[in-house]
């Protein structure tokens, strides 16, 4: 009876990994369903939240069309493009973790629509309209990012593409940065981005009192088990140190999901032109809505940097 020790505690392991899958990595229907204008409309009045309300209920109504691809690994992924002008600037948005990207871009797009910039918004795997269950912090996410990007180039020939994202999107561009990319895409605009997948479940691990030690192997071993892929395998800060299209890097001083700091580090590793853009003040994806104008700013001298004369703002 003595093999049945072992057994047992492989069972208890792969128990605990799974737990850890699900906790970290799995999207569930409920999160697919979220309705960024239902949860929003009871915000006060001057918050950052009635400010998100007010964005979504103004891109919501907007005409878009339906876009499929499929992934290299056989995925189905979905955005919605949104037309302004033939050979306009094109901007591919990606969101965050467990988000949406009309909550997450309700202000990246107003801000696009002023600019006359054509729009690819996308829905990242296991999110909105996309296939998959599961999310990988931006290590498969990064070649979907270049799968969208090279069906941009084929699609919309005479745009220039600028690869922009927030909190794991914002991570998904920058990861994208080391990998082949079509000639026209002519920079990354990347907001509040985490340093690498790893580093950031181990910070959220000890905001939940957590030892990263005790956590992340069964989340190595949960992330190999059940989706496929490796913790362990890329990262912003190791995929600029490759990058060659400019960057503008933002990040809010006072968030305290993705500290700034995971923002320096990866300005102090960026081996490409970078413009970097930190907001004091401004939490977590808000530095937009806390420093409308600087944020402004920031962009439009980065897109005079990047973009043809005859197309820049």
């Amino acid at each position: 009876m003595w093999w049945l020790f072992p057994l047992i505690a492989g069972v208890l392991v792969a128990a605990v990994a799974f737990g850890c899958y699900l906790a970290a990595f799995y999207v569930s229907p409920a999160v697919r369903r979220r309705d960024v204008l239902e949860e929003t409309k009871t915000a006060p009045a001057g918050s950052l939240r009635a400010s998100i309300h007010t964005l979504v209920g103004e891109l919501r109504p907007l005409p878009y069309e339906e876009v499929t691809i499929t992934a290299r690994d056989g995925c189905p992924l979905h955005a919605r493009y949104y037309h302004a002008a033939e050979g306009a600037p094109l901007q591919i948005m990606f969101h965050g973790w467990r988000s949406t990207a009309e909550h997450d871009f309700g202000g990246g797009h107003k801000m696009a629509r002023a600019l006359g910039h054509n729009i690819l918004l996308v829905d990242q795997r296991a999110h909105g309209k996309s296939g998959g269950h599961a999310l990988s912090f931006g290590i498969r996410e990064r070649y979907d990012c270049a799968d969208w990007a090279f069906f941009a180039a084929r699609q919309y020939p005479t745009s220039p593409l600028l690869l922009t994202g927030i909190s794991m999107g914002a991570a998904t561009v920058l990861m994208a940065s080391s990998l082949p990319l079509p000639d026209n895409v002519v920079g990354i605009m990347a907001d509040c981005p985490y340093s690498s997948p790893a580093a950031i479940i181990r910070k959220v691990c000890g905001d939940a009192h957590v030892p990263g030690w005790l956590a992340m192997p069964f989340l190595h071993l949960g992330a190999w088990l059940f989706g496929g892929f490796r913790l362990a395998d890329g990262g912003a800060v190791e995929a600029v140190k490759e990058a060659k299209l400019p960057i503008l890097l933002v990040h809010g001083e006072a968030d305290d999901f993705v500290p700034c700091a995971m923002s320096r580090e990866i300005a102090a590793a960026c081996a490409s032109p970078l413009t970097f853009l930190t907001v004091p003040g401004a939490g977590h994806g808000a530095s937009f809505l806390v420093d409308n104008e600087g944020y402004k700013a920031a962009m439009t001298t980065f897109l005079r940097q990047v973009l043809p004369e005859e197309k820049r703002p």
